[in-house]
């Protein structure tokens, strides 16, 4: 069943003739997906998912059931100079009714508060129609004025997220520019560290050249002092898959989960922490989180299948790993540890199935290590120097493979103990790692174990982030009592604008009460309760015969809606006929 209370946020279409702006508008899309992550209780739909449907023209109603979600918000932006035009609009996917749109036309300068404009009027026109949400008074902080500064900051975030070394290379250079143009921005020095993190990780830069300017970006960055889900988990990375200093990497992403615990990275980075002490049922409850939130990505499936990996699970993981392939055939880390499976199973169709995917010197070390477990043939060493020094490096320890299946065991724990003490992500997991399996009654194995690998103690439930919103008894009586006085006395309703945040006003609640007291005392979301009025008030009204000079539309509109589309769904979802029929069965009863 669909939550209620689930959206995607679709690209925003840029309709400039400037190529540059496209990354103009998919920040803009990402940074709206953003804000409405931090709403506790809406299911938003991550970046990766939502980007899949860039420039793809389908139904919403087919978007929806992929996504499995109950509201898709779609729009366009047109920037020319320094004035921005953007209009939205909110799509129910069960049958593509547009339950909202509106065009903003603005000043370039004024972006940052429109951002959160229209996110503030999306989750309004939610929670006024599905039910309590609770919502602050500001949903995007963007802690800079510098429209330069902005936009090389969204410029960066796309070179990010393609996902290899040289768009964290580039991405570095765009969070610089962003720096230099406004220093008190505090994201892209998080942004930058985090870039030079990966390149040095993985050796596209010198380890050492690029972990001090990670150095330098963070500790400039933690100086302006701001608090965000960006900054702790940037930091969290860093000393996580860098540094390898757990206890600190869990504080800091303890930080950041507890800000936003519906962000699918944050989720799982959760998993991959759990996993590393072995807790792998909250690690596959964290991993699942992030794929109902981002159904899309091969990210996910990949850090799900790597779970059951770690495990010994080698079937299940190649069909988890065949979801994500599906996604996207090119994601090559999900192709090698799908390889990896293959060999240790002997599924040898499995195994050819992905090497189409590899350069030759891939495929013929691949091949080697095949014939070396199955078949214990001679290994030829320079297979393995070939791949070592081509620009693409593996993602997992073949060389140590090749040591432990050689029976080269004294061999295979000197290249361990040295890519432990380097640091190096291939073999973080190495405690479980299928692979290392000949080594585990090895005294000197247990020692390297022990030497780095944490205690049990990552978090095993996550923040309460439910605020005490409610109201006591005698508050919620006197304002039910206020409520329905107003709306019949002074017939509010008629208001066709009347929104949650002004009926709050009259009623002297703030908001988030307001919602809170009809949906879960009157059980009843904010449209229910006054289209409710007003249905009665267009019934009254067509009984009367003074009105029927007037047509049915005319009759709604009088009585507070707002357009006909929204009466008619309305009046059918409650009455169970038309609006039409139910006035010619009224009259036939009259005669």
């Amino acid at each position: 069943m669909i939550n209620p209370k689930s959206i995607a946020v679709l690209p925003f279409t840029n309709m400039s003739t400037d190529p540059d702006n496209e990354c103009f508008s998919d920040g803009l899309t990402e940074e709206i997906i953003n804000s409405l992550t931090g709403v506790s209780g809406l299911k938003v739909i991550a970046r990766t998912s939502s980007f899949a449907y860039k420039n793809v023209n389908q139904d919403v109603r087919k978007i929806g059931k992929r996504l499995n979600v109950s509201l898709i918000l779609e729009g366009s932006i047109r920037k020319s100079k320094d004035k921005i035009r953007i209009t939205a609009q909110l799509i129910r996917t069960s049958d593509g009714f547009h339950i909202w749109s509106e065009t903003f036309d603005r000043q370039l300068t004024e972006i940052f508060e429109l951002q959160d404009e229209i996110s503030l009027l999306i989750v309004d026109k939610i929670r006024e129609n599905y039910g309590h949400l609770d919502v602050g008074e500001q949903l995007i902080k963007v802690s800079t004025r510098n429209v330069a500064a902005y936009q090389h900051y969204l410029k960066a975030k796309q070179l990010y997220n393609t996902w290899d070394m040289t768009g964290f290379a580039n991405a570095a250079k765009e969070y610089e520019k962003s720096i230099a143009a406004d220093p008190t921005f505090d994201l892209p020095y998080f942004g930058a560290g985090l870039s030079y993190s990966f390149l040095g990780s993985w050796g596209t830069m010198k380890k050492e050249e690029a972990f001090k300017r990670v150095n330098h970006f963070f500790n400039t960055g933690n100086m302006l002092k701001i608090e965000s889900s960006i900054r702790y988990y940037s930091i969290a990375k860093h000393l996580f898959w860098g540094l390898w200093e757990f206890d600190k990497a869990y504080k800091s992403l303890y930080r950041a989960y507890e800000m936003l615990p519906q962000d699918a990275s944050n989720n799982e980075f959760m998993s991959e922490m759990n996993a590393l002490v072995g807790n792998f049922l909250l690690a596959k409850k964290y991993i699942e989180s992030s794929i109902e939130i981002n159904p899309l990505s091969p990210t996910h499936y990949y850090t799900k299948a790597q779970i059951l990996f770690l495990q010994d699970q080698l079937s299940e993981a190649i069909t988890v790993l065949d979801r994500g392939i599906a996604i996207d055939p090119t994601f090559s880390i999900s192709q090698e540890l799908r390889i990896s499976c293959a060999i240790l199973l002997g599924h040898e169709d499995t195994f050819r199935s992905s090497l189409d995917y590899f350069n030759t010197d891939f495929s013929k070390l691949f091949y080697a290590i095949y014939r070396l477990v199955h078949h214990n043939q001679d290994f030829e060493d320079g297979l393995l120097q070939n791949v070592y020094t081509s620009e693409f490096k593996p993602l997992l320890a073949w060389d140590l493979y090749v040591f432990v299946y050689r029976k080269k065991y004294d061999e295979a724990l000197k290249l361990l103990r040295e890519k432990v003490e380097n640091r190096m992500g291939q073999v973080l997991y190495l405690k479980y790692d299928p692979w290392l399996k000949p080594l585990h009654g090895n005294e000197t194995f247990r020692e390297i174990v022990l030497s780095f690998c944490p205690k049990s103690n990552i978090i095993t439930s996550g923040p309460d982030k439910t605020k005490s919103i409610r109201l006591t008894r005698q508050e919620a009586e006197e304002s039910t009592e206020k409520l329905v006085a107003l709306m019949e006395s002074e017939k509010l309703y008629l208001e066709p604008k009347l929104g949650l945040k002004g009926l709050a006003d009259k009623v002297g609640l703030h908001p988030n009460k307001l919602s809170w007291l009809l949906n879960e005392i009157l059980h009843k979301n904010f449209y229910e309760f006054v289209n409710g009025y007003r249905l009665k008030d267009f019934q009254n009204r067509a009984k009367d015969t003074r009105n029927t000079h007037l047509s049915i539309l005319g009759l709604a509109l009088e009585s507070g809606f707002n357009s006909k589309s929204v009466f008619n769904d309305f009046f059918k979802k409650t009455v169970g006929q038309t609006p039409k029929d139910w006035l010619k069965n009224n009259n036939d009863q009259k005669s």
